[in-house]
């Protein structure tokens, strides 16, 4: 009897520890077989950008006339190096087994050279097939096939609180591998209007950004982008681009090489408990008008300042930071229906969506596209167009070129899309630069050992860019 006691009570013993440690196994998941499967497809980005030392470079040669007033002027400094190097590191994932692959935007931004290396030790150059700022995504692509692509997930499935883990190259540390769990969704950070962020506590450092975030079903739901930190290290605030957002994004800079946004052309703040009684909301929601551009999408559909948009195009806007994520996310020329409260009343009307002026142009203040010349690119690898007038009126020239992209040889020079070409100069003789016609045929006359400087404005600012050599 003492016996059968005995194993009863030892049975039952062995039954409460394999109960205690199948529910710890539940409480702490493993990750191995997530990371097996899934860490090939994480890479390791490093870029290389040139940059100069501009009070080094004289913007004329030494046979030049104005070599002399230069070099007396504005002396160089003894040793200052004329060029250095500035490296840096991110992460990246393959989305497409032909080598497309997904990162930040700030990963590989004005990067002259991008390396990509597999987790096999293979390295390929990569090129950028687009980037968009606003967002933080960037795109690229390396020559390759046969490659291993992560599975792509539904953040709007994602629930708060559950696991989640980061692959990426920390410090350069490859596939390094964090976990945490979902801390919030739909974060709004300042001075980011189009991403519902995915807030994690998974450890992110320098050279995690953008590297994967996976949910346990081995599914990619974000790209890592941002902490929170007052020291520049992880603080257990993270956040990330969720998976859908980043998707649309790339799908854009794949088929046009940019990104198109709608706009309102309106100046909009927060409803506050406050300012929702005095306008005699029931809650504190939507966005409520500041200001209205003057001949804008919102002042030609009768938006007015102090309207509240509750919802657009049937889509709620429960907190401001809500409208620009819609309205951008809507194809500029679409007709849309506006519900706002205007004097203790809803209405509805219809606003024709405009379009968002490109961030990278100096001009984007006047809120038209440039005229669109000459695709080709010209004898410098430079594809310009002629300024609306409007832009030469704000600008204060009479002429002038945008460059919208640089090409070849040339994109070491220093020159970027968005600069204004205002002037050549050539053996002391200055030519004002009036239409790509007169440009290029100007170009044209010069040999292949030629060397030009431009006269540049970016921004408030002007600059002088040498060009040594011109292309055949």
């Amino acid at each position: 009897m003492k016996r059968f006691g005995m194993f009863l009570f030892l049975s039952l013993m062995l039954s409460v520890l394999s109960f205690g440690a199948a529910a710890q196994n539940r409480g702490l998941p493993d990750f191995t077989e997530l990371v097996e499967k899934q860490g090939p497809a994480v890479v390791n980005i490093s870029t290389t950008q040139t940059i100069r030392n501009r009070m080094a470079q004289m913007p004329f040669d030494e046979d030049d006339p104005m070599f002399e007033f230069f070099r007396r002027f504005i002396p160089r400094q003894p040793g200052a190096p004329r060029e250095f190097e500035n490296r840096s590191l991110g992460s990246g994932f393959i989305i497409s087994a032909d080598g497309y692959i997904l990162t930040n935007a700030h990963v590989v931004d004005s990067a002259d050279e991008i390396t990509v290396r597999l987790t096999d030790k293979r390295e390929f150059k990569a090129r950028a097939i687009g980037a968009d700022r606003r967002t933080d995504v960037a795109l690229i692509k390396i020559d390759a096939s046969g490659l291993p692509a992560v599975k792509l997930g539904d953040p709007t499935q994602t629930k708060v609180g559950e696991w989640v883990i980061a692959i990426g190259s920390p410090f350069g540390f490859d596939n390094s591998v964090t976990a945490g769990i979902v801390s919030a969704k739909g974060r709004s950070l300042p001075q980011e209007n189009y991403v519902p962020f995915i807030q994690t506590d998974v450890a992110i450092n320098p050279g995690n950004s953008g590297g994967p975030l996976f949910n346990m079903r081995g599914e990619v739901i974000g790209i890592n982008s941002q902490i929170y930190s007052r020291s520049g290290g992880y603080m257990g605030v993270s956040f990330a681009i969720p998976i859908d957002v980043a998707m649309e994004i790339q799908g854009q800079l794949r088929a046009h090489g940019k990104v198109s946004r709608g706009r309102m052309g309106v100046v909009i703040q927060e409803v506050t408990k406050e300012l929702a009684e005095s306008l005699g909301l029931t809650k504190p929601s939507g966005a409520v008008v500041n200001a209205v551009e003057k001949g804008g999408p919102a002042e030609k559909a009768g938006i007015e300042p102090g309207d509240v948009i509750l919802k657009f195009d049937g889509k709620a806007v429960t907190s401001s930071a809500d409208l620009p994520r819609i309205v951008g996310a809507t194809r500029p020329g679409t007709k849309s229906t506006v519900t706002l409260w205007r004097k203790g009343a809803t209405r509805d009307l219809a606003v024709t969506v405009g379009e968002m002026p490109d961030e990278k142009s100096p001009h984007a203040r006047v809120g038209k596209t440039p005229k669109q010349i000459d695709k080709a690119p010209n004898r410098l690898g430079l594809i310009v167009s002629e300024l609306a007038p409007e832009q030469k009126r704000e600008l204060k020239i009479s002429g002038g070129l945008l460059i919208e992209d640089v090409r070849g040889a040339t994109s070491r020079a220093d020159l970027r899309p968005g600069d204004v070409i205002v002037a050549l100069i050539h053996k002391g003789a200055t030519t004002e630069i009036k239409d790509v016609e007169q440009f290029n045929k100007l170009l044209s006359s010069f040999d292949k050992t030629a060397n030009i400087t431009l006269l540049v404005r970016r921004g408030e600012l002007q600059t002088f860019i040498t060009i040594k050599g011109l292309n055949g």
